[in-house]
């Protein structure tokens, strides 16, 4: 067994209200910079869609992710080193800039002027890449925004597959909820072994995947084999750039700025401990229906003795277990199984899990016989489950129901508190959850405090140098004919 620590996060879709508050203030603070304008670590959709970029859910089109090739072993799905060596100059699963969107801004300095104009005069859009005027904007990152344009160009969802989409446009059957998406920091990444430079690599004491940026000479070949499409290319620089998880700030113990700033409060941030032995005989699980219970399996408990003693001896801080102990991660992943991964038959093993989002019942109620019938059942919800097995379970809908059914049973049993006024409900014991678990459960789902809801343990560093020097040097280029001990606050 070789235990790993990872920064994980679950976001709450049932909170998230679409406000876009995470993706400017991403925007703002890592990609308001030449060469990346199209480019947005963190966005939000609304589902169901095609996405940022156009239907990135679709590896027919784009390859990427993992596919099994025999027993115990899996694949790039865009072929083996060998095959992506060959396609280097001639890609042709690598989306163009018109699958995210031109970037564009508008000329406002045309309604500053004091100049007369024969019509009303209107800030036209230009191209942030070419400079020109644009005729018309064709597509944007949130361009599907609350169900915006025709159902026809939603159909694409792959998503929607094997459900029943007649009438499907018409308001008494129409559903949305909104996806925030970020680099999922996968513990199997795609990227990282599809760079031909060898530039991706994976953190050891929080599993974070950055890229280097001396080394990565913009192949691309990780914006193809990306299942998630968040790895970037700046075309200024001539560089892949990605979602950092804000690790400068992760080292000094708070939380990125998406879940920061976030105003739904839906994400939480903490420790997961794992077997990192196990995960390339789970990822190479026949039947993609098991992919979640395989990687759930290689999670460990870090509140077992035997495995806190054996991670204190292979190296993992005393900082991180404790953290680990308390993540609220953890206990939505793997105690109460309420959160589940993006996609899991992409293969990759993502570190971002969703909670899956209630909706209010599909037909209307004539007829309310009881207090229970103020919380919708499952069975009546207006998301179709097989919608959303089909993102985060792999069409698994008995995992779904099950734990909407225990969100619905904490409803169900705050409201019996607080509005009949029955002290102690009973908790349904086929749920497999206590009561002790519920009233948890309701802590950190409805009034969690920032401390609560990050767990986030600050670095621990072994370090020879003087850390004054090692920042104070930092970022900048040495002068010519100067030393290395020169510095920026030492002088010269």
């Amino acid at each position: 067994m070789k235990i790993k620590a990872q920064i994980a996060m679950v976001m709450n879709l049932d909170k998230c209200i679409g406000c876009h508050t995470c993706s400017v203030t991403c925007k703002n603070v890592w990609t308001s910079r030449e060469g990346v304008e199209y480019v947005w670590f963190n966005n939000v959709e609304a589902k169901p869609g095609p996405g940022y970029p156009i239907d990135w859910e679709n590896q027919e089109k784009y390859k990427g992710g993992w596919k099994v090739v025999r027993k115990d072993k899996v694949d790039l799905v865009q072929g083996s080193r060998f095959k992506i060596l060959t396609d280097l100059f001639a890609n042709p699963y690598m989306p163009s800039i018109k699958n995210y969107y031109e970037p564009f801004t508008f000329n406002f300095s045309i309604l500053k002027s004091n100049a007369r104009y024969k019509t009303v005069p209107s800030a036209r859009p230009y191209s942030l890449i070419t400079g020109e005027l644009m005729e018309k904007i064709e597509y944007g990152p949130n361009w599907e925004d609350d169900l915006g344009g025709p159902f026809k160009n939603r159909k694409s969802d792959p998503n929607l597959k094997d459900i029943e989409q007649k009438d499907m446009e018409s308001f008494e059957r129409s559903f949305m909820f909104y996806l925030p998406r970020i680099c999922e920091h996968c513990l199997h990444p795609a990227c990282l072994h599809a760079c031909p430079s060898g530039a991706i690599y994976k953190r050891e004491k929080d599993g974070i995947v950055l890229i280097d940026q001396d080394k990565c000479r913009g192949w691309r070949e990780c914006v193809s084999a990306c299942p998630f499409k968040k790895t970037y290319f700046n075309w200024r620089r001539q560089r892949s750039e990605k979602c950092i998880f804000c690790f400068p700030l992760i080292e000094n113990g708070l939380p990125t700025t998406c879940s920061h700033s976030c105003v739904g409060r839906i994400r939480y941030l903490g420790v997961m401990l794992f077997d990192e032995e196990k995960i390339q005989s789970s990822v190479a699980v026949s039947n993609p229906a098991d992919l979640y219970e395989s990687q759930l399996d290689i999670f460990l408990d870090p509140n077992d003795p035997a495995i806190y003693e054996e991670a204190l001896k292979q190296g993992i801080s005393y900082e991180y277990l404790e953290a680990a102990k308390i993540s609220p991660v953890y206990k939505m992943i793997k105690e109460w199984k309420i959160a589940f991964p993006l996609h899991p038959e992409f293969r990759t093993f993502p570190m971002v899990w969703y909670i899956p989002p209630m909706s209010p019942i599909l037909q209307e109620m004539n007829k309310i016989e009881s207090s229970d019938m103020y919380v919708v059942n499952v069975a009546d919800m207006r998301i179709p489950i097989k919608y959303i097995a089909n993102m985060l379970t792999a069409g698994r809908e008995d995992l779904i129901i099950e734990a909407l059914e225990k969100l619905i049973a904490l409803r169900k049993r705050k409201r019996q508190q607080m509005v009949d006024g029955v002290d102690n409900p009973e908790a349904p014991k086929e749920l497999g959850l206590t009561q002790e678990q519920y009233e948890e459960m309701y802590r950190y789902l409805a009034i969690a405090n920032y401390e609560d809801r990050y767990v986030v343990p600050t670095a621990a560093y072994k370090c020879d140098k003087d850390l004054f020097e090692l920042r104070s040097e930092g970022g900048y280029e040495y002068p010519e004919g100067t030393n290395n001990d020169w510095n920026v606050f030492g002088g010269l």
